[in-house]
């Protein structure tokens, strides 16, 4: 076990360093970047003529020297190479850089906008896992009956709608027809003068379309295969033979095949519990105008902003691999006949 965990973390090196790399590279070629606009504004500015007027100087161009001066404070005087080395160094002591625009540090950035994925992530998780694990052992324990054909139908026509298609018609009609839900936000205008009961419904009425929004494709996904997994099982012999003791079907259900059943859906715990932070999320925060990871990651391509482009591309990548770590280890915590060896 120990040479396969030093195995795997050895693995993670090379497969962060490429896709830094290959991102990167990918950069150097992608018009518009931030002294190109930096070169646009002033060109779209107005200046000042001699005689105290105002006169349009974008026919006039850009001085040189303003050029050099905007190369130099994005980096952008050195070489290619030194710019990535420059931050390879600093990825490797954990340290993002600083923004472009917003003349913070990348990691203070994230840090302010991870509460609200964390929200949309952890309500998107639970309720998946929470309600559609039951469904879907009550959909195997059914199969072939009408309430299992017509749950079947109704997690297929949710999982065939994309999450931000389903969200633009809630918004319309619950937010814009019937007000019935905010349209954008996490919390309201007033939320600091509300009592904690005031808060919290203020909380959850906001939240409840970008939720409902984000959880339909994760919840179809579990529901079917925890469905497909306890049939699997329940079709073994050893479930005959408990069944031939006179085990009650309630036990022979509970205690022998949620056991085995559920293998393939505790394993994927840790990746739904991180990927539901950081995947899925930049259309509805977008669509939603909350604050969050997507639509900073959003915003910083827009506005190439490279050191939050590339800061946050190394942290949810590393985040990823050792999640898929996890992942694997988890395999050998509910299963002891997995031998990675």
């Amino acid at each position: 076990m120990l040479h396969y965990l030093l195995k795997r973390l050895l693995l993670m090196v090379p497969t962060l360093l490429g896709v830094l790399l290959l991102t990167f590279a990918v950069i150097q070629f992608v018009p518009g970047g931030p002294v190109e606009q930096y070169l646009a504004e002033a060109r779209a500015g107005n200046g000042t003529s001699a005689e105290g007027g105002t006169s349009y100087r974008g026919a006039q161009g850009v001085d040189p020297q303003r050029i050099a001066q905007a190369k130099a404070l994005y980096g952008f005087d050195k070489p290619a190479s030194e710019r990535l080395w420059r931050m390879l160094g600093q990825f490797a002591r954990f340290d993002l850089g600083q923004s472009f625009y917003q003349n913070r540090a990348v990691s203070q950035l994230i840090w302010e906008k991870l509460p609200v994925s964390m929200s949309l992530g952890l309500w998107t998780f639970f309720i998946s896992y929470f309600v559609a694990v039951p469904l879907g052992v009550a959909k195997a324990v059914r199969a072939g009956s009408r309430f299992d054909l017509v749950t079947t139908l109704l997690i297929m026509l949710g999982f065939a709608i994309p999450g931000f298609v389903l969200g633009v018609a809630l918004l319309v009609v619950f937010g814009g027809q019937l007000q019935w839900f905010p349209l954008r936000g996490l919390i309201s205008a007033n939320w600091e003068q509300l009592g904690w009961g005031a808060r919290i419904t203020d909380y959850l009425w906001h939240i409840a379309l970008p939720v409902t929004s984000m959880v339909l494709g994760s919840f179809a996904i579990t529901a079917m295969l925890t469905k497909n997994a306890f049939l699997e099982e329940i079709r073994k012999q050893y479930v005959i033979t408990a069944r031939a003791k006179g085990l009650s079907e309630r036990r022979v259900l509970w205690k022998h095949v949620m056991r085995n059943a559920l293998i393939p859906i505790v394993t994927g715990f840790p990746a739904a519990f991180i990927g539901a932070f950081f995947t899925g999320s930049l259309l509805i925060e977008t669509l939603f105008s909350l604050d969050g990871l997507g639509l900073l990651s959003y915003e910083s391509v827009i506005r190439r902003d490279y050191p939050v482009v590339m800061g946050t591309l190394y942290l949810f990548t590393l985040i990823g691999l050792l999640t898929k770590l996890v992942s694997d280890l988890c395999y050998v915590w509910v299963d002891p006949r997995v031998k990675f060896d």
